[in-house]
């Protein structure tokens, strides 16, 4: 039993879809069948269930890198190795709007937990393999997706650094959010296999405006389809061998 996520081995799949919302692990359930709710411990919702014969955990990570990297490892001590986030994040470019998807290539490390497996230098990248089938997977199901670098922080209220910002957005980061970072490092560190994608909430202009929360919402559906629809592509692979 896991200090946090307090969960079975039998009760986790090797794949793992890691949302930080729990309302979106809760979604992910919704598309999965014969799902049931594994744990809800310190925050974390857990739920595990099939996708065409395919056995996949959804679980919640909260916002961060601290609580991720509990979530992912606990989860990998009970079996599981393979970990997509399935999240969202706003944008820097005028290109991206409300609802689109993103699908990461690598993260600018601007947070601090992955700090503590690897230093600073080390790049935070996921897993090729996995990213290749997140991008294949939103082709076979028609769904647009950008594909590209991002940006993971610690502080999402805190002072903003307009340069770097800039800089950071004449480079061609797309996304920002608070936890690709600390998946990507802590998966090189431990072997496992990452990859990420997210819903847009936001526009280079303003944050999370209302006006886009239906665009977003369909977004997020989008996301978890494409994950899901990865999943069992990796997933036939492995058996293949």
């Amino acid at each position: 039993m896991e200090f946090h996520i307090q969960c079975q081995p039998e009760a986790i799949a090797r794949y793992a879809l890691v949302p930080g919302s729990h309302a979106r692990a809760q979604l992910i359930a919704e598309y999965l069948g014969d799902c049931q709710l594994v744990s809800d411990s310190r925050g974390y919702l857990v739920y595990t269930g099939f996708a065409d014969g395919i056995r996949i955990t959804a679980a919640s990570t909260g916002m961060g890198g601290p609580s991720t990297a509990i979530a992912l490892e606990e989860l990998a001590h009970l079996g599981a190795d393979t970990f997509i986030r399935v999240g969202s994040c706003g944008t820097m470019q005028e290109t991206v709007d409300c609802g689109d998807v993103i699908i990461a290539t690598g993260t600018f490390r601007a947070g601090g937990t992955a700090n503590n497996y690897l230093p600073l230098a080390f790049p935070a990248v996921p897993t090729f393999t996995i990213t290749r089938e997140l991008v294949r997977a939103a082709a076979r199901l028609k769904l647009k997706a950008h594909v590209g670098l991002g940006s993971a922080s610690d502080a999402f209220y805190g002072p903003r650094d307009t340069a770097s910002r800039e800089l950071l957005k004449q480079a061609g980061i797309i996304s920002g959010e608070m936890e690709s970072d600390t998946l990507f490092v802590i998966g090189a560190y431990r072997g496992w296999r990452t990859g990420a994608l997210y819903a847009v909430d936001g526009t280079s202009r303003e944050i999370k405006p209302a006006w886009g929360e239906e665009a977003f919402r369909q977004g997020e559906r989008n996301a978890i389809r494409i994950a899901i629809e990865a999943v069992k592509a990796i997933a036939r692979a492995d058996t293949a061998g």
